[in-house]
């Protein structure tokens, strides 16, 4: 079984199932056709974070990290001198290390089976000879063409051609992409054994790693960020990427962050990534009676977001690449004192939790924030980039972005099971690579700037990313890989899923379709942190009494249409029968599920 975000990615997923590949070499082949027809969503640039469980070891999930670092010239004090308080939305300035297919390719050469050749070659394919723009592309590009334009000739050139954006439907290509994976292809086939690995499939893949980190693509990455370019500070800047930090780094593999619910274990990243949120969110419910948790009911819907108000805070307060006290904030004791904060009235406080010994970090609560450079005369705290909207992905004319993801699941006939969210190095990021095809992402918008805090900007140091995939097992098996789009909603979106699975007794596709919510009672993880008190974001079709019933009970709720919430999609399998199944989201018409 095959999920996605998008239909050829699923179709290319499952392609490879079909001809006896295993479930890591169709989620790779997936991801790089992702990053075609997805380019608003991730790219090469960005990042990604999985969570899989192999056939073998069926009972221990591994986290997939493809998460990097900060380069070594990101210091605060470099960024502060060129007069900025954050680091920006968009630019060179908030690259991290590059990490998502360096990542993709260690999956494929320790777990896969297939030739990089084959696994790439539906990509190449699409790239070179074309696919269909979605409408959500075009409306991107249109939505930052003047910066494409004014600012970012390389972004025109890419994604403009004729200096017009593409149609719905139109077949797009990108030949600059094809030309670059087909190099890292032959960059295994080329050159002395010891150098290009001719002799096994597993130095192949490796040769193509180090073309990736050390020779033309990393060569021309750095090259990119020389220019000085517009970034959503409304200032011009280069980058700080050098050469030696894209040698430097390499993906790996880590164990996962794990909580038991409900006879359930939920696997996560550690809390260098917002997963373990999920995690404490879950071991707070833990302790209410199942009428608490059916997101469909006023009670529910209220109990979970007050729930995940205060897992959000603590991911404030506590975590980033540092000493987490993880074990603690996921404590019996600890969330059931955190539990007893949960009234019959929506907080509008930030409260993060106390945990001895610590300080947890406050972040800056702003409702509104105009960087100094935009705030023209006049310009008072309520002015700019307070809000972006709700739903699917948005984009400002500055390049800013919330919620860009993509995701994709896939479980094989031996029990082999990956979820994984590829993300970053959108097409709005930064400008384009044109003899790469893509251009760098933005994951260092994560950090501060301030001294102290748990995710401050540090080189070498992971920005606190957002993406979470999930993992689920039960009596020691994997059973369910799932995960979302959506920034800083992602778990808050699969939160109501796993309790309609799991307690509410929902097959994966009632779950994946049903109304859901999220909170905005948070500061956000995106370019300019900014939060809403006691915001509440639902679906029209949680119901006009729970609706009401909510904001009786003093949730500010911004009501955000019938289909707009959420962009799941899952693969399960059951050990005991060997049956599969899978789900995605019907949203926007654009995710796929397929299998047999």
């Amino acid at each position: 079984m095959s999920a996605s975000t998008h239909w050829l990615a699923t179709a290319a997923a499952q392609a490879v199932l079909e001809r006896c590949g295993n479930a890591f070499d169709a989620a790779t082949a997936g991801a790089f056709v992702l990053h075609l027809v997805e380019p608003h969503l991730n790219g090469p640039g960005g990042d990604m974070t999985g969570v899989f469980a192999t056939a073998e070891e069926p009972g221990k999930p591994v986290v997939l990290m493809g998460q990097g670092p900060a380069p070594a010239g990101a210091t605060p004090e470099h960024y502060l001198a060129e007069g900025l308080e954050l680091v920006p939305g968009s630019g060179a300035l908030a690259a991290a290390v590059p990490a998502a297919v360096d990542a993709w390719l260690l999956l494929l050469r320790d777990h896969g089976t297939w030739e990089l050749r084959e696994v790439l070659e539906f990509a190449i394919g699409y790239a070179r000879d074309g696919h269909p723009m979605l409408g959500r592309v075009g409306t991107t590009i249109a939505a930052v063409a003047e910066l494409f334009q004014t600012h970012w000739p390389t972004s025109a050139d890419l994604w403009m051609p004729g200096g017009r954006v593409p149609a719905e439907g139109e077949l797009v290509r990108n030949p600059a992409y094809a030309r670059t994976l087909q190099r890292l292809v032959d960059a295994g086939t080329a050159g002395p054994v010891e150098q290009a690995g001719n002799g096994t499939r597993v130095t192949r893949i490796d040769a193509a790693r180090r073309e990736w980190r050390e020779g033309f693509v990393a060569k021309a990455m750095v090259e990119s960020v020389q220019t000085p370019h517009r970034h959503s500070s409304g200032t011009d800047h280069r980058g700080v990427l050098a050469l030696e930090d894209l040698a430097g780094f390499q993906a790996g593999y880590e164990p996962a962050a794990t909580v038991e619910f409900r006879g359930h274990t939920i696997a996560k990243t550690g809390p260098w990534g917002q997963g373990p949120a999920l995690l404490q969110t879950l071991a707070i419910l833990e302790g209410f009676d199942d009428r608490y948790l059916d997101p469909s009911t006023e009670l529910g819907a209220h109990t979970i977001l007050e729930a995940q108000k205060l897992a959000l805070a603590d991911r404030e307060g506590y975590y980033g690449d540092t000493d987490v006290p993880l074990e603690y904030l996921l404590s019996a004791d600890y969330c059931a004192g955190r539990r007893a904060l949960i009234g019959e009235r929506a907080s509008h406080d930030f409260r993060p939790g106390t945990v001895p010994g610590r300080e947890p970090y406050v972040p800056p609560l702003r409702t509104h924030y105009t960087p100094p450079a935009l705030a023209g005369p006049g310009a008072g705290a309520g002015a700019g980039a307070g809000g972006l909207g709700v739903g699917e992905p948005t984009v400002a004319p500055s390049g800013e972005t919330r919620g860009d993801t993509c995701h994709i699941d896939v479980v094989d006939r031996w029990g082999n099971m990956v979820s994984a969210t590829p993300s970053g190095g959108w097409l709005q990021s930064s400008p384009a690579i044109l003899e790469l095809g893509f251009c760098l992402g933005t994951r260092l918008q994560m950090t501060w700037l301030e001294p102290g805090t748990p995710s401050t900007l540090t080189p070498g140091k992971r920005p606190r990313t957002t993406l979470t995939p999930t993992l689920v097992l039960r009596d020691g098996k994997a059973v369910t890989a799932l995960g979302s789009p959506g920034g800083d909603q992602q778990d808050q979106w699969q939160l109501p899923y796993l309790l309609r699975t799991i307690v509410g007794g929902y097959t994966p596709q009632q779950a994946v379709d049903a109304p859901t919510f999220h909170t905005t009672s948070m500061p956000g993880s995106f370019w300019p942190r900014t939060w809403e008190p006691g915001g509440a974001v639902v679906e029209d079709r949680l119901g006009e009494d729970v609706i009401a019933g909510l904001e009786r009970r003093g949730h500010v709720v911004t009501r955000a249409g019938g289909w707009t919430l959420g962009r799941l999609s899952a693969v399960v399998r059951d050990p005991a029968t060997g049956v599969l199944q899978a789900a995605a989201n019907p949203r926007g018409a654009q995710g796929y599920a397929a299998g047999r």
